[in-house]
């Protein structure tokens, strides 16, 4: 069986853009981006709701173009190899090897994980919110970045419904990024 990892980075205060949108604040030192690329390599589905799909297939299929960054140069050919899923209810078509989900998500990517795919969801919130609410998200890493954006989009949007997690791994990267690795528990706390 697979599962759905939330992959998000995060400002100390929360947030995952800041007050005017800004995502320019993430800091890719050597050792996360290693790691990055570590997760995200393999037979992994990228996912991704409409919003953030839009700035990664804006910036990702000609990043060599627009940086030099190592991070940037060794994960553009990742990105463009991997197969993708966007959520949204306004796409009808995404290219880069993408399928685009617009109803049933829920059972759509269920179905996905029960096949043994493994999902990777990048960023976002409100998709986010809606797949911890049904159960989905497995495993949560969330990176948080030495900054205080005082606003913004927050990372997890209200739920519902109390969601039990047990912390699995903590770790830092590059003497800045913090990981907290957390896992769902079976039931609802």
């Amino acid at each position: 069986m697979g599962e759905l990892i939330h992959f998000v980075h995060q400002s100390l205060d929360g947030f995952i853009e800041g007050p005017d949108g800004e995502f320019d604040w993430p800091l890719m030192g050597p050792e996360l981006s290693a790691y990055s690329l570590e997760l995200t390599g393999g037979d992994k589905v990228f996912l991704y709701g409409r919003v953030v799909w839009d700035m990664m297939s804006g910036y990702w299929p000609k990043a060599e173009q627009h940086s030099d960054h190592a991070h940037d140069l060794a994960f553009a050919p990742v990105w463009r190899a991997a197969p993708k899923v966007v959520v949204s209810r306004t796409l009808e078509k995404a290219d880069w090897n993408t399928r685009v989900i617009g109803e049933n998500v829920v059972e759509e990517l269920t179905a996905l994980k029960d096949s043994g795919t493994t999902l990777l969801l990048f960023g976002g919130s409100a998709l986010a919110a809606h797949l911890t609410e049904h159960g989905v998200i497995d495993e949560y890493r969330v990176f948080v970045h030495p900054v205080l954006l005082g606003g913004g989009k927050p990372v997890f949007r209200e739920q519902r419904h109390r969601t039990g997690l047990q912390l699995v791994e903590s770790r830092t990267f590059d003497s800045q990024v913090v990981l907290l690795r957390h896992r769902r528990t079976a039931a609802r706390a």
